[in-house]
């Protein structure tokens, strides 16, 4: 039973609290607000793959030597 409680205040957390700015980006009628978020998380995902890929490339450089 309080495993079942602690799974449900998860849930109720995740809906209530973490995705309530997406509750009120969804509501608007502006499709450029809307898109900013998903804009900036692609950046954030192209900038991560290329610091990892300078990083394999460095670690790669410093076994041949």
């Amino acid at each position: 039973m309080i495993a079942n409680n602690i799974f449900k205040a998860i849930a109720d957390f995740c809906q209530n609290v973490l995705f309530a700015p997406f509750d009120g980006i969804r509501s608007m009628d502006n499709w450029w607000v809307q898109n900013t978020v998903s804009w900036i998380l692609v950046l954030l995902g192209f900038i991560g793959f290329f610091y990892w890929m300078g990083e394999l490339n460095k670690h790669n450089k410093a076994g041949e030597e």
